[in-house]
């Protein structure tokens, strides 16, 4: 039976214990070493460390502490890795925890973090979704159930001080052209609410006021949120730092792409069972900049989808030249639109595409000005047929039960 290396418990904070890390930053210390072959049990928290609770109430949403995020299980070390080497990670098996069988969507509030479509849902709201075995539903979104693709929405490995201070210059340069934007451009490092491990002293301070915050994705992997790294896939990531330093978190239970609710898929505490290997030299064998996977085998079986269509034409109606997010956020607003006609409130269909396994395609980028960027939203995953027809819509769902809305303070 495989060794579980990294161990939490669900009732103490993720600051005491010294397996945890929140910040990307090469000098946190390895909790735990292994050999190219072996394979492990690490356990994780859900990415906010226990802020959001199970219950009707979304002020936990509204005031989570998103400068604590993302609280990851790590840095593994990976004997004779070396810069320069591909660390491989199969994927072999990932769960919830039997005493926690759900998980959480949220919206953030504009004014906290935001997310892909703050403008039009600019408070925080969230819902709950029970986990019954492959299967998930929420008792905020009814008439909608689905099988899960559980993935790590973040995995990779610690940079180098040269790359580290890359992502740092590059981010903070981006934040200096709109200081004031709410939300923000990026994150800068923030050291009162880093936790770097088993780092102490004035190592851990110097190396907490320049850790790079996990929020977004970067080239070692990162915050990636690709719903398709589930059981059986195999990962490549560049090796930057001696033992590689994997660190992973953010445990989804189901998510659609784009992850566009921020708080976006189906957020829950569970374990990750993986096995290493190493190939010498693979990123420039293979002319790696950015990690590359093999998807899971295993996959939500869906055969029948309603397509929705956005262009590079905002809400506004101003044009943008070849803009894949303003298409994306078009196709996502089209759904919206279309499944409120059957009763759900736009809060209860953005969670739906959030959470559920729908597709984000770039289908265009050629034909000047307009991108076109699609997204595929399965009909078999509701308890009723959403397929157009000449009698017009019925309003299946009453408007009794919506996704909890904490207003701004």
């Amino acid at each position: 039976m495989a060794e579980t290396l990294i161990k939490i418990d669900l009732s103490e904070t993720p600051y005491k214990n010294d397996m945890i890390h929140n910040r990307w930053h090469p000098d946190v210390p390895m909790v735990a070493t292994v050999k190219p072959g072996d394979d492990f049990i690490v356990e994780c928290y859900d990415w906010t460390g226990g802020q959001i609770k199970n219950d009707d109430n979304a002020a936990d949403v509204r005031d989570v502490d998103l400068s604590q995020v993302h609280f990851l299980s790590g840095p593994i070390g990976v004997e004779g890795a070396e810069p320069g080497d591909l660390l491989v990670v199969d994927l072999l098996d990932i769960g919830a925890f039997p005493s926690m069988t759900w998980g959480f969507n949220g919206f953030f509030s504009k004014k906290n973090g935001g997310g892909f479509l703050t403008d039009h849902f600019p408070l925080a709201q969230k819902s709950i979704w029970d986990i019954s075995g492959v299967y998930t539903h929420s008792r905020h979104v009814p008439g909608v159930k689905f099988a899960g693709l559980v993935h790590p929405g973040l995995i990779g490995c610690l940079p180098s001080h040269d790359l580290l201070a890359k992502w740092n210059a590059r981010e903070q340069a981006l934040i200096d052209t709109n200081p004031e934007r709410v939300p923000p451009l990026a994150n800068p490092p923030f050291a009162p609410t880093a936790h770097m491990g088993r780092l102490k002293g004035e190592a851990r301070d110097k190396a907490a006021a320049e850790g790079a915050r996990t929020v977004p994705p970067r080239e070692h992997g990162g915050n990636c949120d690709i719903k398709d790294l589930s059981r059986g896939s195999r990962i490549y990531f560049p090796v930057y730092v001696k033992g590689g330093g994997l660190s992973l978190g953010d445990l989804h239970f189901s998510q659609g792409d784009g992850e566009i609710t921020f708080c976006g898929a189906i957020e829950m505490a569970g374990w990750v069972h993986m096995k290493v290997d190493l190939i010498k030299d693979g990123v420039a064998k293979y002319g790696i900049r950015n990690p590359i996977f093999k998807p899971s085998p295993i996959v939500p079986t869906y055969n029948d989808y309603l397509i929705f269509e956005g262009i590079s034409v905002d809400e506004a109606g101003t044009q943008h030249y070849l803009d894949v997010h303003v298409a994306y956020r078009q196709a996502c607003l089209n759904a919206i639109e279309y499944l409120k006609k059957f009763g759900y409130s736009g809060a209860q269909a953005y969670a739906i595409l959030g959470t559920a396994p729908v597709q984000g395609h770039i289908s265009g980028v050629v034909d000047i000005p307009n991108a076109c960027a699609t997204l595929f939203l399965p009909t078999e995953i509701f308890d009723f047929d959403i397929r157009p027809n000449a009698k017009g819509p019925v309003k299946h769902i009453t408007g009794e039960v919506d996704v909890p809305l904490a207003p701004d303070l």
